[in-house]
């Protein structure tokens, strides 16, 4: 039987690359790149094959394995394995590149910035304390070739060859045998004189002189080139002398060199070295501090090494989240830097943290998500959001924060796209006609119509031809008057979505009763938008043969977009708002600007637009709606985002109850709302009706709710009561049967039938067709059947129930109370008869 030896080489978990090696510190070591057999992880492999007759040079490099896997620290090269055999030592470190080839790699590629140089001189130093001070080893082999740099830009210390104990256990500093290493020993080694080195440090810190002219100015040609400082920094070059003296007994200590150069004002002194520092000690700082330091972070990462920021940054604010509860203040540091990672990298590592996110019950940590979600967004895929990511978006839509709602409403823009059937064309659907039924925001009743308007592209046939034309014919009716701009922008975004025959029979009447409506801003989008359809009308009128062509979008499926009407929807529904979140969100609310606006009226064709009008703020008159101005946010949209990271979101609720109890006071007062400003022009086209509308601005909360209808009067017959003497009902159903409430099925049916013959107006112009005609349901869009909605409607009931339970219960104490005072105090000892 045979038996054959195994390779070690062979069976070593890692491999050489196939590339050329990098090369290596002077000596026998040679760098190769090389990776992990088993996950394909990328590893820096020194190899040194032993040769006859090298054996001294042999125990240098088995000393230099040995010191390496014993030594742990984060600024010495990192050990990960080894491998010791007669022919060769391998030894197996984190991925890294000889300092001298990344500083000529970062210079060809536009040149290193003086603070990544202070950081990486500092990790150096850093590790000399610690092999000076905490283990008594004197490195003395400090050169430009022992010092490598990580994929973070991360400056390690290696070249551990010619390391000694400072205490002079196992013999005297080794023999380098290597002039390229000789020229760095500091002089007093070879002068024999009564200069003799006084101190431990005193040779590594020349060494540490030599390594910072290299860094700076090149390769170093001989010794008395130190003597001219060259290109290094003003801040550093009194520090650079004291390494370099000929008196080794001034040469400072690692720690104290360090300290010196992070005075203020040094050479490493710089917020680049200051934000490293409390990442290193990020595991023991408080939560305040954490918090204080996220949110300054994302100010300073623009100006920070792109691999800085992917390979430290990155993990840290992963960690934080992970594990130090460190809220929302990561995400917009986190999302800055996402911006360096490749599509594979940014799934890997930040979309599984951002579907955590989203479960999250934090309301600033929902919203900031909200207001970013355009940054991620596109990483997403359909099955992602449609089972991890909507089902928690739509608790936004029921939230009692209005900042939140309002946010969820307009991040449907960037979801829809995404959505599936059933997320599109229901659910999402429900809370959008629940929101503009029954949300006591104007603004967010106002942003759902917009939001309906630009993502009725996506909507199936079905769904569009039921939804749309009954939800903004609804925010016609809104007592918010730029919610009614939005009705009537709607139908104009959306109306290559409806057929002729809608167009002439349920468009036009609701915008034709817009033609009188107290706010002028209202009947000039309503003229506007009737100038279109009955061009489109007439259009088709002139040529029956355009009918095909003009309805081909009513029957088709969903499409992405709709061009340019949904292009120009986007700046405003995004910003549409922004009064109601801010004045929510500050810690200290400030009053509103005193300032109102007057809606510019679209300007005919070929006039120059004028200048919006600006008139004193005045309480408006009943059935009138003055348009007041927001002051104009100057600052970016990074520099807003950033903003959230300094409000008290622990005082949410409160301030919103603040801006609620306000809004009452305005509507008590009679004053009225702030309006977009409208800026529209005409365009020759008639497609350019469609796309060039676009409302911009910020609008209050303060909105009047209109006032219920009267009861009729005693004595007044219903008019079903009456005997018209018309023929049998009809099997046709009545138009209002949805709507009604009151009447029972069979009066109903006989009403329809005779009132349809009698009366010529048969509209809610006409007294008693408003008479009889029924209140319609909050909770549904129009005729529509919403399923769905039943169990809510049942909720109102049963509230409407527990009131009156409510006031009966009060009802009764009051009698109780109002009795027991007739009858005076029971006397001590009575007893109560009943």
């Amino acid at each position: 039987m045979w038996f054959f030896a195994r390779d070690p080489v062979r069976d070593f978990p890692f491999e050489l690359s196939p590339e050329p090696p990098e090369g290596g510190p002077p000596g026998p070591w040679i760098l190769h790149r090389g990776r992990k057999k088993a996950t394909g992880s990328a590893v820096s492999i020194f190899v040194y094959d032993v040769k006859p007759g090298a054996e001294e040079q042999t125990q240098v490099a088995k000393a230099a394995f040995k010191r390496l896997k014993t030594l742990r620290h984060p600024n010495i090269l990192a050990y990960i394995d080894g491998l010791e055999t007669e022919k060769c030592l391998h030894i197996v470190t984190e991925a890294v590149t000889p300092l001298g080839a990344y500083l000529k790699a970062r210079t060809e590629a536009g040149g290193l910035k003086e603070q990544e140089l202070s950081w990486g001189l500092h990790q150096i130093v850093k590790a000399l304390s610690f092999l000076v001070n905490d283990c008594n080893l004197i490195h003395n082999n400090v050169c430009m070739a022992a010092v490598f740099v990580d994929r973070a830009g991360e400056w390690k210390l290696g070249g551990l060859d010619y390391m000694y104990s400072a205490q002079g256990n196992g013999g005297g500093p080794p023999s380098k045998g290597i002039p390229e290493l000789e020229q760095y020993d500091p002089p007093e080694l070879a002068d024999n004189s009564s200069r003799a080195v006084k101190e431990k440090w005193s040779a590594d810190m020349w060494r540490l002189g030599c390594l910072i002219w290299e860094v700076f100015n090149g390769s170093l040609p001989r010794a008395a080139a130190l003597r001219n400082p060259g290109k290094i920094p003003k801040s550093l070059v009194t520090h650079y002398c004291e390494l370099v003296g000929a008196n080794p007994k001034v040469r400072p200590n690692p720690a104290r060199f360090l300290q010196n150069c992070r005075a203020p004002g040094g050479f490493m002194s710089n917020r680049f070295v200051e934000t490293n520092l409390f990442l290193e000690e990020i595991q023991i700082k408080e939560p305040a501090e954490k918090q204080k330091f996220f949110q300054e972070l994302s100010k300073s990462l623009d100006s920070f090494p792109e691999d800085f920021c992917r390979h430290k940054v990155l993990p840290q604010l992963l960690t934080a989240f992970e594990f130090g509860n460190a809220g929302a203040v990561v995400l917009t540091p986190l999302f800055k830097v996402g911006k360096f990672l490749s599509a594979e990298e940014y799934q890997q590592k930040i979309i599984p943290v951002v579907v955590k996110m989203f479960s999250s019950t934090d309301r600033a940590m929902r919203i900031r998500l909200l207001q970013q979600m355009e940054q991620f967004i596109q990483y997403l895929d359909e099955p992602t959001v449609n089972t991890q990511i909507f089902p928690h978006v739509t608790h936004g839509f029921l939230d009692t924060n209005p900042a939140i709602r309002e946010q969820t409403v307009k991040s449907m823009l960037l979801l829809a796209p995404k959505l599936n059937e059933a997320n599109l064309n229901v659910e999402l659907m429900k809370h959008f006609a629940r929101l503009q039924a029954k949300d006591d925001q104007g603004p967010i009743r106002c942003n759902t119509t917009v939001c309906l308007g630009k993502i009725g592209s996506y909507l199936s046939a079905s769904t569009r031809h039921r939804v749309l034309t009954s939800a903004f014919s609804r925010a016609t009716k809104d007592p918010f008057a730029p919610s009614r701009v939005a009705g009537v922008l709607g139908f104009a975004a959306t109306h290559n979505l409806y057929s002729m025959d809608d167009c002439a029979h349920k468009i036009l009447p609701v915008l034709c009763g817009l033609t009188v409506d107290p706010e002028k801003s209202v009947r000039d989008q309503a003229f506007k938008t009737i100038r279109s359809f009955l061009s489109k009308l007439e259009s088709v009128s002139e040529d029956p043969t355009q009918l095909a062509e003009v309805e081909k979008d009513v029957h088709a499926a969903s499409s992405p977009g709709t061009g340019g009407a949904a292009a120009s929807w986007a700046g405003w529904a995004v910003t549409g708002v922004s009064s109601l979140t801010s004045k929510l969100i500050r810690a200290h609310p400030t009053p509103g600007p005193s300032e109102t606006t007057v809606p510019q009226r679209p300007v005919p064709e070929g006039n120059p637009a004028p200048a919006p009008a600006l008139a004193p703020a005045t309480p408006a008159t009943s059935g009138h709606w003055e348009t007041q101005e927001e002051d104009k946010d100057t600052v970016d949209d990074s520099a807003t985002a950033d903003r959230w990271d300094d409000e008290d979101w622990g005082s949410l609720e409160q301030e919103a109850d603040s801006v609620l109890a306000q809004q009452d006071d305005w509507s008590a007062k009679g004053q009225g709302s702030r309006a977009g400003q409208g800026n529209h022009s005409d365009n020759k086209s008639l497609e350019s009706h469609w796309s060039s509308w676009e409302v911009e601005g910020s609008w209050d909360q303060g909105w009047q709710e209109p006032s219920s209808v009267e009861p009729l009067p005693e004595g007044t017959r219903l008019a079903s009561e009456y005997n018209w003497g018309g023929a049998e009902p009809s099997d046709k159903g009545d138009p209002f049967a949805a709507l009604s409430v009151r009447p029972s099925a069979q009066v109903l049916a006989h009403w329809s039938t005779a009132w349809s013959e009698l009366c010529w107006v048969s509209t809610p112009y006409c007294s008693l067709c408003f008479l009889f005609q029924p209140k319609p349901d909050p909770d549904s869009w129009g005729e529509d059947n919403w399923e769905g909605l039943e169990a809510e409607s049942r909720q109102v009931k049963a509230e409407l129930a527990r009131k009156k339970r409510e006031e009966r219960r009060r009802e009764m104490e009051a009698k109780r109370a109002e009795k027991k005072a007739t009858k005076g105090p029971m006397k001590l000892g009575a007893r109560k008869l009943d």
